[in-house]
This record gives structure tokens, sequence and C-alpha cells, in this order.
């Protein structure tokens, strides 16, 4: 039973469904179904989520359809159920820059994942609060894994882990989820991320190598100024060791006149024009505002939608006002 103005996604996790589910916010599309029958009413536009032949076979994201009658879905379980909750202990908390910190984590248990995909974390010092966030290297054989956590604004997850020394901390890490991962191809890759958002291309990129993936890669990051960039050091060695042409190419957007930075000036999507790769395959993570600006860039110079992926960080904070 669905109350009035009641998402399905709510509904379901209401009556204790485990229906899949992250964002909540229309942003992941981890809810994703099938509307077989009746209608519903739909609380954000979804195209931008959602591929040509999602929206062709009747795909619906649950957190944002209200069903307007009777309705049936149907909806894959097989990653739901696919999903672990493992515990382990923080052994790092590194801050990075002034607002991202690296935190990486001893799994009692391994984690299977594919670089790209995210999980659910959690800290004991924190009891009922989880975050979403990217593993920020490829699956390692001995079940460490890595995030990025960007302090969000009133944020309450983020705002601990910058605030707290976490090492020794028990924490849980539930996954792996979500789709943006690396396909198969020849075609030269686009990589634009902003933020935090280098933490999945940061794994993809270190498991690719160790596939041998020999395409060419571009490495648009944007930031805001020369302080706000890092993991220069792990960009350096995949170059060094990639066997193909590999650029990176940063962009700040807050740059002080007047400073020593002689590199590109402006938003990110600014710099595509220059540094676009003839038939690329692009792969987007970072702020929503981001990723739908270089979107937009990218359609409108010929790449076709489906070779587009990407993963908006979308945050409660961006909803709510919290994280």
């Amino acid at each position: 039973m669905v109350n009035p103005k009641e998402t399905l996604l709510q509904a379901a996790l209401r009556e204790g469904i485990d229906f899949p589910n992250s964002c909540r916010v229309g942003g992941c599309a981890a809810c994703k179904c099938k509307l077989v029958d009746g209608k519903v009413k739909e609380l954000t536009q979804t195209a931008y989520i959602l591929s040509d032949e999602d929206l062709d076979a009747g795909m619906i994201l649950a957190c944002q359809s209200v069903p307007q009658t009777n309705v049936t879905i149907e909806v894959d379980m097989a990653a739901q159920q696919a999903r672990r909750t493992v515990s382990g202990r923080v052994v790092a908390c590194t801050a990075l820059t002034h607002d991202i910190v690296s935190l990486r984590i001893q799994l009692d248990d391994s984690l299977p994942y594919k670089a790209g995909q995210y999980a659910q974390l959690s800290v004991d010092s924190l009891p009922g609060v989880d975050r979403s966030y990217s593993f920020a290297t490829a699956s390692q054989p001995n079940s460490q894994v890595s995030f990025l956590v960007r302090k969000v604004p009133n944020g309450v997850f983020s705002s601990h882990v910058h605030k707290h020394d976490l090492v020794g901390q028990r924490a849980s890490v539930k996954g792996p989820m979500g789709d943006f991962w690396l396909r198969p191809s020849d075609a030269p890759l686009l990589m634009v991320a902003g933020g935090s958002g280098l933490a999945p291309v940061l794994a993809i990129l270190e498991d690719a190598l160790a596939q041998g993936v020999k395409r060419p890669v571009t490495i648009l990051f944007g930031a805001r100024q020369q302080a706000d960039l890092y993991a220069q050091d792990t960009l350096e060695a995949l170059r060094t060791q990639w066997p193909a042409a590999f650029r990176f190419v940063p962009v700040l957007s807050a740059e002080p006149d007047g400073s020593s930075w002689a590199g590109a000036l402006g938003n990110v999507d600014s710099a595509l024009a220059e540094h676009l790769p003839n038939g690329a395959h692009a792969y987007l993570c970072g702020p929503p505002v981001m990723v739908d600006a270089v979107s937009a860039v990218l359609r409108d110079r010929g790449i076709a939608k489906e070779q587009i992926r990407a993963d908006r960080f979308t945050t409660l904070h961006d909803s709510t006002g919290a994280q």
C-alpha cells in the first residue's frame, strides 16, 4: 500500500522491502525499475539519468515516482542480493586538501567490486549514519579499501570524518553499488572529474592498467585553486606506466589573479573544445552541475548519449541541507 504523495521507494522501504537504492534523490539510478502497468508522476526529470534504452523499455526511478493508479513494477534484485556488509578497521585518515580526506579501511573479509563502483560507509563513532562513497582504488588482494571524503557544509558524516582522528575505529562497508565502470572498447577515453569525483577515475585507471588496457586517455579535472589539486603523484605514476597517450589537464575556476598558475582556467566544460579526443567515450564523475554541463557540451559535439557514462555525486546536502 502506497500512501498519498509517497514514492514507490518510500513505500517499499516502509514495508520492509529491501529495494535497491542509494541516493534517494534521483541522482544515481540505483532504484531503477520497470513500470509494467499503471501510471506514475515523476518528481524530477529522469531522462538525464536513464538511457534511451531504459526509457524505451519503460524504466523509471522508484525514488522519483509517485503512483497515480495501481501499478505493477519489475525490479532486478540480483545486484541488491550481491551486496554484502563487511566490517573493518580504519588504518589511515589522511588530509589531501583542505576539504578532502583519504580514508583507508582494512576489511575483515574480502568485498569484490568493479573499479568505479561505490559503497555505503559508516563508522562506529557515528552510529546510525552512513553515506555513499566511491572506491578510490581498484580491488586490492589485501582487502583494503579507500575512499575520498569531501567535507560538505553542515555535513554530519563528512564533518565527523574531518574533525576526528578515526584511525583504529571500527567501520562498516556495504556494497558494491552502481554501474559506473569501464566498458570494453578501443575508443579513446575522456575522463572528467571534479572534487572527490577523482576517486572512481583513479580506481578505473589503476584497474585498466593492470588489465593491459591500451586506450589513449585524457583526464580533465575541475578544481577551484591550485591548493585543491591532489593525487598528482598517483597520476604521474599512471602516466609513466600507461602504454598509450595519457594527458592530465587540471582546470581551475577560481585561481587568484597574479598567481603562478599557467594552466587552464574556467569551468571544466570550457576546456572540452581544446581537449576532446575524436571518437571518445566519456566517463564523468563529480558534482551534478559539472556533470550536466559537460554532458551537454559532449552531446553538442556529437558524442552519442550511450557513450557518456556519469556518476553524479549527489549528496543529502543537495536536497535537504545535510550530509
